[in-house]
């Protein structure tokens, strides 16, 4: 990061979005787009400088510009149906066409304007080819397009790819390809599910590999979680320590992995004895379930965990994983900004105690 701070903190991506920020990105919103966009882009001054006067050191945009926070490829991309899912009501993107591009730098236009709000590091958001086959491969109406479900994946890759050098060429700081699909394989349930699942995860760390591939002039990063944030809609609860994806871990060619460390279940964090040394750990150690709000003393304590196997220039500090965990679930602002102000006011403790 450009000022090298120790104990950075960090937000994961998302910020909980107010009923009007949801009005405002709803089919149903009568505005012109022109004025969608400019009360979009004071709605998104405010999620700034809600993270700002908390101290955070690297921010994002909250994703408020997008409809869904991994239908986004829906932007970069042609061949995709945009509908609303029957059983939930929220967005849902479905591939049914062989993908083109469609506006490359959609996500750079995101950063473009952020950049113009704050002088602070920046990270920008994209989803891993792995997850939207996950999410947007479906066996009957996506087959004619793609018979085979890996083969969507890789043709998703290019244009990801595309994106990351739109960001890097545009100066954000860090790019996070977020991975909540590879993350899933610390479940056994979910694993026993598989024929293979250590070959399902090694493809997703090849397709994420392939992403980031020789390029360059900007920190790459993976955000792992088990979906701690789908609770807070009451979906799964995926637990399992890190140990059965150290081996994949270990092949990702970034320089930051973000891991979830407050969701019980999570394991012993002496798995970061097993991490390539210069990887960066985004810890996990901010609840991000509404209604928990943990204090500086608890924060502090699970940094002190990590500092047992990192070196206090390995360790950034953020939530355990988005606070918007889908565009259904309805969060306090406010809470964030008092978890962000226990976060910030932990690493100020910790950099006294240890810089």
């Amino acid at each position: 990061m450009a000022n090298q701070t120790l104990f950075p903190t960090s937000v994961i991506g998302s910020m909980p979005r107010p009923d009007f920020v949801k009005a405002l990105i709803s089919d149903t919103c009568t505005l012109s787009q022109a004025e969608r966009d400019r009360l979009m882009g004071n709605a998104i001054y405010a999620s700034v400088a809600l993270q700002e006067t908390a101290g955070v050191d690297v921010v994002s945009d909250g994703e408020w510009w997008r409809k869904s926070y991994i239908g986004v490829i829906a932007e970069l991309a042609h061949g995709f149906e945009v509908s609303t899912n029957p059983q939930d009501g929220r967005p849902w993107t479905i591939v049914v066409d062989k993908l083109s591009p469609r506006q490359p730098g959609f996500i750079a236009n995101e950063v473009a304007f952020l950049k113009k709000l704050t002088g602070r590091d920046i990270k920008a958001t994209l989803p891993a080819p792995a997850l939207l086959g996950e999410r947007m491969w479906d066996p009957e109406r996506s087959s004619k397009a793609y018979p085979d479900r890996d083969d969507f994946v890789r043709d998703c890759v290019p244009i990801l790819r595309r994106e990351v050098e739109l960001l890097r060429d545009e100066g954000v700081s860090i790019v996070q390809v977020d991975d909540p699909h590879l993350c899933l394989f610390v479940d056994s349930n979910i694993r026993a599910a598989y024929d293979d699942a250590d070959r399902a995860a090694d493809f997703a760390v090849d397709m994420n590999n392939q992403v980031f591939a020789g390029i360059d002039g900007v920190k790459k990063a993976v955000h792992l979680c088990r979906r701690a944030g789908a609770r807070a809609r009451g979906e799964a609860d995926h637990r399992g320590t890190f140990d059965p994806i150290m081996g994949q871990l270990c092949r990702l060619e970034v320089d930051h992995l973000t891991m979830e460390f407050v969701t019980p279940g999570s394991g012993e964090m002496s798995v970061f004895e097993q991490l390539p040394e210069h990887i960066e750990v985004g810890l996990g150690c901010v609840s991000c379930h509404p209604g928990t709000i943990d204090s500086v003393d608890t924060i502090v304590e699970r940094v002190e965990q990590a500092l047992k196997y990192l070196q206090p220039e390995r360790i950034t500090l953020n939530p355990d994983c988005g606070f918007a965990p889908g565009s259904a679930a309805t969060v306090s602002l406010d809470e964030v900004y008092t978890k962000l102000c226990n976060e910030v006011e932990a690493a100020r403790r910790l950099r006294e105690k240890y810089g």
